[in-house]
């Protein structure tokens, strides 16, 4: 995906969170986040994207810390949410392409690091407040779910964080039946290792292999639906390996 699409599609999913959030009020419990409600999403995403916008517009070359989360509710925390995440997309629009800050996965830049980034943030959290309502999602397109798919497992799950761990060596496959992306995922004592594949290329024997459309997979890996929304085949242990140790902070 085009930078310049990242950020339509981070302005647009923000506008989403915002509308779900205040239908649902800032009591709704968060059923894709226990314990949290409402209120906490606003707060923590609404931090995350000034958090992120400070190294856009203020060029912080290591890293720098986050400005806490406000003591806010209601209207008022709406508002919040809305205002920060409208300078975020501001920052990004405007940001020069060769943009220099700090980032923590790699990317071809850092204005599409926190572009990519904070678009799959976004969307994540959006599927938590629609959640709160318990009615249906908004789509995610192919595309950009295996965006999600490939942030995720090669990029988070990459990094020495990583706790997605075994003393035995297993693999795992994930196919996204709609696109011609396969990843085969090798766990073992170290951080797992990713490859991407095309089409019918990943055919090795593998543990387990989780398949379903992208934006199932995405949703399921980055644990928004059960592993009951996608096929399972294999050895449903090394699924749940990763289901129980893959939350990501950052």
């Amino acid at each position: 995906m085009q930078i310049t699409e990242h950020i339509a599609s981070l302005s647009e999913e923000g506008r989403l969170l915002a509308a779900a959030a205040e239908q649902a009020g800032p009591g709704a419990s968060v059923p894709t986040c226990p314990g949290w409600q409402i209120r906490h999403l606003l707060r923590h995403t609404g931090m995350v994207h000034r958090w992120a916008a400070a190294f856009v517009t203020e060029g912080h070359t290591a890293y720098h810390p986050d400005g806490g989360e406000p003591d806010l509710d209601g209207a008022e925390l709406l508002a919040w949410f809305r205002e920060g995440h409208g300078h975020l997309v501001r920052s990004l629009e405007e940001a020069p392409a060769d943009l220099e800050c700090w980032t923590f996965l790699p990317a071809p830049s850092p204005l599409a690091f926190w572009s990519r980034r904070q678009l799959n943030e976004t969307t994540v959290h959006r599927v938590d407040a629609e959640s709160a309502l318990g009615g249906p999602l908004t789509p995610v397109s192919a595309d950009r779910a295996v965006d999600g798919i490939d942030e995720l497992l090669t990029g988070f799950h990459a990094r020495t964080k990583s706790r997605v761990r075994s003393d035995k060596p297993r693999t795992l496959r994930v196919r996204a039946v709609d696109t011609a992306a396969t990843w085969t995922v090798r766990i073992s004592e170290d951080p797992p290792q990713t490859v991407r594949t095309a089409g019918d290329d990943g055919t090795e024997d593998v543990d387990c292999e989780l398949s379903g459309t992208a934006e199932g997979l995405c949703l399921t890996l980055w644990n928004r639906l059960p592993l009951t929304a996608v096929t399972l085949r294999g050895d449903r242990a090394v699924a749940r390996l990763w289901t129980d140790n893959s939350a990501v902070t950052w």
